[in-house]
C-alpha cells in the first residue's frame, strides 16, 4: 500500500463482511503489541456496539426510506405500501429494515437460494411472521409459515429448472407465461410495481443502460441483473452495498424514482463505529490514569448505547434533509453546480468521470429538459464539499416551521 496524504493519528480500515466476527482477535493482537488504541483498534466484539442487535444499519437506512415517502405524502408508520426486497430475515440489514413498519406489505423476495413471493399479504400477521424468522437462528425462507402466505404465492427452489406461475403472480409481477425460469422470475420481482425495493442482500442487480454487465463486475448475477429505466418502484432504499450501480441510480431517478445512494443510506454502521472508537480513545485515557476501571468503563459504554444510536440516525437524518434542500434547486441552480465541480476539477479535488457526475455537455441537455442534478449525483458531490455548502444546506432547514404539506403528526413530514 502507498499513501499520499499525510500522517493521520489513525487509519481505520473495514472490510465488508464479517468484521465483528473478529473484533476480540483484532483487539487482542492490538494489546499484545501494545497499540496505543487498545480495542478501540477494531470496533464491536465483546465490549463494543453490536450493529445486529442495535438494528443501526439498517434503522439508519430507513430514516432514508422515511424521507423518501414523507415526501410523497405517506406516511410509513402509518400507512400500508408494498414492498419486494433483496435477502432474508436471517441477514443484518434486511431483517431489521423488514421490521421497521407495522405496515409493510412484502409481496416478494430473493436471496441465493429461495424466492418468496405473497401477492397479497395481510401486514399485521406478515410483520409477526417475519419478526419469528429473524429471531430464528439461521433461518431461511422455507422456515416461513405458508399458510400466512396469501393465494398464489409461495416459497420456491433457484435450483428449480422452472416455476409455475399462478393468476395472481402474473397479475402482481406482469408475467403471461405459465411456467418461467427461477432467474426470470427474480428480473420480473425487479420490475414488479412496488412502493418500495428494500436492498439488503449481497449482489448487483441494477445497471445503467450503457454499461455491460462485465463493467458491473457481479458475474453471478449477470442473469437477472436489469437497467436503472426498467425499475417501476417509487423509492429504493440501499441498506446494502453495491445494489445498484451508480448509473443505474441516476437513470432511475431522472424518470422520477426516488433514491440516493448506498454510501449515503447505510452509513449508520460505520457512523456507529466511529462513535465508539472515539469514546473508546476518550474512556481509555480516563482508565490508564487510573479515574476508571474496565468494568466501569465498560458499563458506561453498555448504558450509552441508546444515545449513540440517537445521534447516529440524527445525521442520518440531517444527512438526507441536506440532499433534499439541494434536490429542491437542483434545476434552477445548475449553473452553480457547474461552475462549481469545473472549479473542482481545476483544483485537482475532483475527477467526475470517476465519480460519475455529469459533463459539461450533458449539462447543458439537462438544462434543455429542464432537468437538474439527480439525488445520486447531489449525494456525492455535497460528500466532496462537507464543509461549508453542506452546512449551509443544513442550516437553510427550518424544522420548526409546518410542514410544507400542512400533515405534521408529531413532526412527522416536518422539512
Amino acid at each position: 500500500m502507498i499513501r499520499h496524504d499525510e500522517d493521520d493519528h489513525y487509519l481505520v480500515v473495514a472490510a465488508d463482511k464479517g468484521t465483528a466476527t473478529f473484533s476480540d482477535i483484532a483487539n487482542g493482537l492490538a494489546a499484545e503489541y501494545g497499540f496505543w488504541m487498545g480495542d478501540a483498534f477494531a470496533s464491536g466484539g465483546s465490549n463494543g456496539y453490536d450493529h445486529k442487535k442495535m438494528g443501526i444499519t439498517a434503522r439508519g437506512a430507513w430514516v432514508s426510506v422515511e424521507r423518501h415517502f414523507r415526501e410523497l405524502g405517506i406516511n410509513p408508520a402509518l400507512d400500508e405500501f408494498t414492498a419486494i426486497g433483496i435477502g432474508d430475515m436471517a441477514g443484518d440489514v434486511f431483517g431489521n429494515g423488514l421490521l421497521s413498519s407495522e405496515k409493510t406489505k412484502l409481496v416478494a423476495a430473493f436471496n441465493h437460494v429461495h424466492i418468496f413471493i405473497d401477492p397479497a399479504p395481510d401486514a399485521a400477521k406478515s410483520y409477526k411472521e417475519r419478526k419469528r424468522l429473524f429471531e430464528l437462528p439461521r433461518s431461511s425462507w422455507t422456515d416461513y409459515d405458508t399458510s400466512l402466505i396469501s393465494k398464489g404465492g409461495g416459497i420456491f427452489n433457484r435450483s428449480a429448472k422452472s416455476i409455475p406461475v399462478s393468476p395472481e403472480m402474473k397479475k402482481l409481477l406482469g408475467i403471461k407465461s405459465d411456467r418461467v425460469p427461477p432467474n426470470m422470475l427474480i428480473t420480473h420481482i425487479l420490475k414488479a410495481q412496488a412502493d418500495l425495493l428494500w436492498v439488503g442482500g449481497i449482489g448487483t442487480y441494477v445497471k445503467g443502460q450503457g454499461e455491460s454487465h462485465g463493467d458491473v463486475g457481479d458475474k453471478a448475477n449477470d442473469a437477472v441483473r436489469i437497467n436503472g429505466s426498467e425499475l417501476r418502484c417509487k423509492i429504493v432504499g440501499e441498506g446494502g452495498n453495491l445494489g445498484l450501480t451508480q448509473f443505474g441510480r441516476i437513470e432511475f431517478a431522472l424518470r422520477g424514482g426516488r433514491l440516493n445512494t448506498d454510501f449515503i443510506d447505510n452509513s449508520g454502521g460505520v457512523d456507529c463505529s466511529d462513535h465508539e472508537v472515539n469514546m473508546k480513545i476518550l474512556l481509555n485515557q480516563a482508565v490508564a490514569m487510573g479515574d476508571l476501571t474496565d468494568k466501569q468503563r465498560n458499563i458506561m459504554l453498555e448504558e450509552m448505547t441508546d444515545d449513540v444510536a440517537a445521534l447516529v440516525l440524527k445525521n442520518n437524518y440531517r444527512q438526507t434533509q441536506a440532499i433534499s434542500i439541494a434536490s429542491v434547486g437542483a434545476i434552477t441552480r445548475l449553473e452553480e453546480y457547474r461552475r462549481l465541480m469545473n472549479t473542482m476539477e481545476s483544483e485537482g479535488k475532483l475527477n467526475r468521470s470517476l465519480e460519475f457526475l455529469p459533463d459539461d455537455e450533458t449539462l447543458s441537455e439537462r438544462k434543455l429538459d429542464k432537468k437538474g442534478l439527480t439525488r445520486p449525483e447531489l449525494s456525492v458531490l455535497i460528500s466532496y464539499v462537507k464543509g461549508d455548502l453542506k452546512q449551509t444546506l443544513i442550516d437553510s432547514s427550518l424544522p420548526d416551521e409546518p410542514c410544507w404539506l400542512g400533515k405534521c403528526t408529531r413532526c412527522f413530514l416536518r422539512t
